[in-house]
């Protein structure tokens, strides 16, 4: 197993996951920016308008790289710079209403997403098929904490597009949660509707092992007594069922095949491990290799060494 190797790699936090023609995109807009010539948006632009233009119609790839270059660029000028050389162009409105999105989230600004709603609906007319612009309006309205039917109004849009789209669905999930505009009792009839009818390796199949993430994680920041025994969460029925039905499948070469598998994978290994099955844990740590996520791996402080400390725990005494 590569990953007991003595002279293993070391993890390192990849938002890229692995999609090469993005990591490559990244790194390029790194060492052009840093030229500082008269030309680098126009370099920049044309990178970013190839990469976004590449196999149409596979939504769930092209929402993982709007959001990844929105994090990425949240203190550039790059994408509002492209959206006003091509206000027709709907992946450079995309882009900078996502990139608003992003900024105002890390920031905890919601006001400073004011005119992300009138970007993405552009976006929606440009490119009617296209599920992303609504995708990005469902994250301005839950961060302005919309009505309820105003937000399920957007999910359906959403849905009718790509009905199995993994943003949309943790976005839902997480707007669904007592800590925002739902209810305990809303977050799990969400995931019960969602299991009865969703393929087990469909691009959102990790919203049920996340809702029990979310649970255990929110014991855990509670202190006391009850972060002593939290564990005792992955004991309970839903959480371990939760677990049961994916343990077996997920690690398999080429059964999860959506953009975002290794960041699923990184949510099983993190709860198996949370759970104490470090056991089945092992096969899901190989398939991960070294790509981690910075989420849910944070929860526990830096999540490099959180994931390494998991990773050597899992394969202790083999």
């Amino acid at each position: 197993m590569a990953f007991l190797s003595s002279r293993r790699k070391r993890a390192r936090l990849a938002p890229e996951l692995d999609d090469h023609d993005l990591g490559r995109l990244l790194k390029s807009l790194l060492a052009t920016t840093r030229t500082g010539t008269i030309a680098t948006t126009d370099l920049c632009v044309a990178q970013m308008s190839r990469l976004l233009d590449q196999e149409p119609g596979d939504w769930d790839r092209r929402t993982h790289r709007i959001g990844v270059l929105a994090d990425y660029l949240t203190d550039s000028h790059l994408p509002r710079s492209w959206a006003a050389r091509e206000p027709r162009n709907a992946s450079a409105l995309l882009l900078n209403a996502w990139t608003q999105l992003a900024r105002a989230r890390s920031q905890g600004r919601p006001d400073d997403t004011a005119d992300a709603t009138d970007i993405c609906l552009r976006a929606a007319e440009l490119a009617p098929e296209d599920p992303t612009p609504w995708v990005a309006l469902l994250g301005v309205a839950r961060l302005q904490r919309w009505e309820q039917s105003q937000v399920f109004g957007v999910w359906n849009e959403v849905l009718v597009r790509d009905r199995w789209n993994r943003e949309a669905y943790l976005s839902m999930l997480g707007y669904l949660t007592p800590e925002e505009s739902g209810s305990r009792m809303q977050v799990l009839e969400f995931v019960d509707a969602l299991r009865a009818r969703m393929p087990a390796n469909a691009p959102c199949a990790a919203t049920e092992l996340t809702a029990q993430v979310f649970q255990y994680q929110s014991v855990l920041d509670r202190g006391g007594f009850e972060a002593l025994v939290a564990r005792n969460h992955w004991s309970h029925a839903m959480a371990a069922d939760a677990l049961d039905r994916v343990v077996q499948t997920w690690a398999q070469p080429g059964f999860l095949r959506h953009a975002k598998a290794l960041a699923d994978l990184n949510v099983l290994a993190y709860a198996l491990m949370a759970a104490d099955r470090r056991r089945e844990a092992r096969p899901v740590f190989e398939a991960l290799g070294v790509t981690v996520t910075a989420w849910p791996w944070r929860a526990g402080g830096d999540p490099l060494e959180e994931f390494d400390q998991a990773q050597r725990r899992a394969t202790a005494g083999m």
